[in-house]
């Protein structure tokens, strides 16, 4: 027995490669590598912060920081923006004089429906300037409709009998938005004289297609750019700004998940369902604890935390490099303790969160116990299975 036990122990130490496995092994790999890197074992792969969840972890870090149109654009309330003529603009311009006999309207006009003449229309050309006829080429971009009015009306000043000028926009092709993304009808559309915010250009564009807890809205002007929830643009007036021409407004779909292992009933990752959701909604959401695994003593989110959050809390940051702007913190939850579900109850999750519950000692202990067991009753058992064997091939050889 004990040369057949020794064997057995020495197979199983070489790797069992004798038995089934899903593909190679650790050791394998190790072997096949042409250089291996390894983290130094003087410290951890990544420093990071270990903070309790009591009241100041939840007043400073329980509302996850948003992103906001108003703060970056900052164009919530009225007047409307101003717009002006622009290049491709197709422009139509009537002008109207005091009394016949002048510049555009023949002495013998009497039978004519009223005072003016109307010029066909016109588009701003590339130079940026409308052609009138007797007042030549006059800049356009960049005007408002009254200013180019009374430009032409001050270059008819001396030819035409007390000239008014009057200009209709037929069509805005400088002063288009750009509507793309998860919405019904993706296009450009042009805001008009009074203005069109977030919200409007959107509806202009029959709606998003998915739930708004799970859709974002991005404005870009130039080289600046924001993004916030569609929900957050419904719940708070200010962030439905007004749009300018030549803004992008981008609109699609990314739920908000987090990740949980270690001690629960439903590991792996799990959607918000909403806007937001507290630390213990996410518990509940991973169908809870495991009763028969889990310290409730140690429940862990990790997250990555804005140094300036982090110095704000008080914080000491001199193991952490001046240049690194995010820090990972791992937050920490007794939920033996009453008061913990309290503030589990108000600390929000933020998207791609990760929530980990430890298993307790007893758990541990019972593996242990059971490892120490089977293994006894195998080698207990060596005896006979080695008999069985011999007289199967017995079986086979008569």
């Amino acid at each position: 027995m004990a040369p057949v036990l020794g064997i057995s122990l020495a197979t199983l130490l070489a790797g069992c490669d004798v038995l089934s496995r899903d593909g190679p092994s650790t050791r394998s790999i190790e072997a096949g590598a042409s250089e291996v890197v390894r983290a130094g074992d003087e410290k951890p792969v990544f420093e990071y912060v270990l903070m309790d969840i009591d009241q100041a972890a939840v007043a400073l870090f329980g509302t996850p920081p948003a992103s906001s149109l108003f703060a970056t654009f900052g164009n919530d309330r009225g007047p409307a923006p101003e717009i002006r003529i622009g290049v491709g603009d197709v422009v139509q311009i009537a002008v109207f004089e005091s009394q016949s006999g002048g510049l555009f309207i023949p002495p013998d006009a009497g039978a004519r429906p009223g005072n003016f003449v109307t010029l066909p229309q016109q588009t701003v050309d590339r130079k940026g300037t409308v052609t009138v006829p007797y007042a030549g080429d006059l800049p356009a971009v960049g005007r408002t409709i009254p200013e180019l009015q009374k430009a032409i009306e001050k270059a008819l000043a001396n030819r035409a009998i007390e000239p008014q000028v009057l200009i209709s926009l037929v069509s805005q092709r400088s002063s288009q938005v750009s509507v793309v993304g998860d919405v019904n009808t993706p296009s450009k559309m042009e805001v008009g004289p009074a203005g069109d915010r977030v919200l409007d250009v959107i509806a202009k564009a029959n709606g998003i297609r998915n739930p708004g807890y799970e859709t974002y809205v991005t404005v870009q002007r130039g080289t600046r750019k924001a993004t916030v929830y569609f929900d957050t643009i419904l719940a708070n007036s200010r962030e439905n700004i007004f749009v300018l021409p030549a803004d992008i407004v981008y609109v699609y779909r990314e739920p908000h998940t987090y990740l949980a292992f270690g001690a629960v009933r439903t590991p792996g990752q799990h959607e918000f369902g909403r806007t937001e959701i507290s630390f213990a909604d996410a518990v509940a959401k991973a169908s809870g604890l495991d009763d028969g695994r889990a310290d409730p003593r140690d429940v862990f989110l990790y997250r990555s935390v804005p140094r300036s959050l982090l110095a704000k809390a008080n914080v000491p940051l001199d193991k952490f490099p001046q240049n690194k702007s995010d820090i990972p913190v791992v937050f920490k939850a007794n939920l033996r303790d009453p008061a913990s579900y309290f503030a589990a109850m108000k600390f929000k999750l933020t998207n791609r969160d990760v929530f980990y519950v430890s298993n307790s000692g007893a758990h541990e202990l019972y593996k242990f116990l059971t490892l120490l067991n089977n293994t006894s009753d195998t080698i207990a058992n060596v005896p006979a299975n080695l008999a069985t064997a011999r007289n199967a091939a017995r079986s086979l050889g008569q």
